[in-house]
């Protein structure tokens, strides 16, 4: 007898859904991700199989999907084996693409570089390096803000990750690198399956070579010197397990590499959004402004104010933005054993994704979903929202780990800003959202800068 076949009779179908071939949900499931989720759960519910070319995949929504899949029951469903096994020939075996024990231990051995004093320290920087990029605006010009913002974030990453000076390193433009690798993943599935000299697979992977000449040349020479900084890469290279067990360099690199991933693509998306949706909000703009002045005077910001809930306007405004544009919009994984979510199984061995930006629309958890409004994020409003109905950072032992080192990034470029500029949109021009393994503006982000007037007196948003 099978013993596999045997297993798998015994197992439960398939939840209800869409699961005939179509050439044409596959082609919307790239273009329109969100509105082929959020129709499916109107007509199936929380819990459903979508068929995308030759594969069904388990979706799972909601408050209490998204608390099973990311607490309750989180063993039960494996990153590795899910859909971002796409990221290793980019990533390696960082921490967005192992399990088990490997995990844990990466993850203790990562913890430390993320503890609050280090994420603090690193504020200077920050605010360095985003005044050096005020600089260079002008009042009236067009920008892609979303270009200039890519350009400032890999740079404050080169800085708190490798401890390297980006004036100095001119052997290559790592930003475009990053950029060109991550491309890869934008293009069509024929596409990404396509492999040869001038495929998309082979200019991935030579973008990512050169980053590799990059990372493990600074590796190499931090070994052989021994100079260390306050960057994490210095506090990899010198990180011991409890057996003293040190990483190997191919996991040094593997662990910056995801960290360059998660953090420097992440947070440029993530304030491209927020200025998209201040340009909306004129009101809410000034109001975050004012409050800056008002708590900071002419000073830089600062990790107590911002980390300690000093400017909670701005607080709200960033949590509406994570809502609205969650960076790591979906959570592919494959069940180990069959599970049980709101009285619908499905069985073990299978994709089962969840989808925060899914989520996070959803009009019978959210009042007006689609609509920018932060003050749900005030503090009795907040109180009310259900458990694992936002998670924009995941949820249980797999948490984003940085998420404290992007928000502080992510609050001091708007803080300082918003103190000097606005943005406003070219004529005619809409935001069209792309899906790689994370969401960004698909046509850049086309706006004029202008001075910030005299403090304005707005009707509150």
């Amino acid at each position: 007898m099978d013993v596999r076949n045997d297993r798998r009779a015994h197992e439960p179908p398939f939840p209800p859904g869409d699961v005939n071939y179509s050439l044409a949900r596959a082609r919307r499931m790239v273009r329109d991700p969100l509105g082929v989720l959020l129709d499916a759960y109107e007509r199936y519910g929380p819990v459903f199989t979508l068929r995308v070319f030759h594969e069904r995949i388990v979706w799972v929504l909601g408050p209490q999907a998204n608390h099973h899949v990311l607490v309750s029951n989180a063993p039960n469903f494996l990153w590795r084996e899910g859909h971002f096994r796409e990221l290793l020939p980019l990533l390696g075996d960082g921490l967005l693409t192992i399990d088990g024990d490997f995990h844990r231990r990466s993850r203790r051995i990562v913890l430390p570089a993320f503890h609050h004093e280090r994420i603090a320290a690193a504020t200077g920087l920050m605010v360095e390096e985003t005044q050096r990029a005020m600089a260079g605006l002008r009042d009236g010009a067009r920008i892609d803000f979303y270009a200039w913002m890519r350009s400032l974030a890999m740079r404050i990453a080169m800085r708190a990750l490798f401890g390297l000076d980006p004036d100095r390193e001119r052997e290559i433009d790592a930003a475009a690198e990053f950029h060109q690798a991550l491309a890869f993943y934008g293009n069509d599935y024929w596409m990404q399956v396509a492999r040869g000299p001038g495929s998309p697979f082979a200019r991935m992977q030579r973008a990512r070579a050169r980053l590799n000449r990059l990372v493990f040349g600074e590796i190499a020479r931090r070994r052989t010197t021994g100079e260390r900084g306050e960057d994490i890469l210095s506090l990899l290279l010198d990180a011991q397990d409890e057996d003293g067990s040190r990483l190997s360099d191919k996991h040094v690199r593997d662990e910056v590499m995801t960290l360059l991933f998660a953090g420097h693509d992440t947070t440029t998306a993530t304030v491209a959004f927020l200025v998209h949706e201040l340009a909306d909000a004129p009101a809410w703009a000034d109001r975050v402004a004012e409050e800056g002045r008002r708590v900071l005077g002419d000073r830089a910001p600062d990790a107590a104010t911002l980390m300690g809930g000093g400017l909670p306007e701005l607080d709200m405004v960033l949590d509406e933005i994570l809502r609205l544009y969650p960076a790591a919009w979906v959570g592919p994984r494959r069940s180990v054993a069959p599970f049980e979510i709101v009285g619908v199984r499905a069985p073990g061995g299978v994709p089962v994704n969840y989808s925060s930006w899914a989520s996070h629309r959803l009009p019978d958890v959210w009042d007006a979903p689609d609509a920018f409004r932060p003050e749900r994020f005030g503090p009795d409003a907040r109180a009310r929202i259900p458990k694992g109905a936002y998670v924009p950072f995941g949820g249980g032992s797999r948490i984003c780990l940085g998420m404290r080192f992007g928000q502080l990034e992510i609050k001091v470029i708007a803080t300082l800003l918003l103190r000097s500029w606005r943005f406003t949109f070219e004529p005619g021009w809409r935001l069209a959202v792309r899906q790689t393994p994370t969401i960004g503006p698909a046509d850049g982000l086309p706006v004029r800068v202008s001075r910030t007037p005299a403090p304005a007196q707005h009707a509150a948003a």
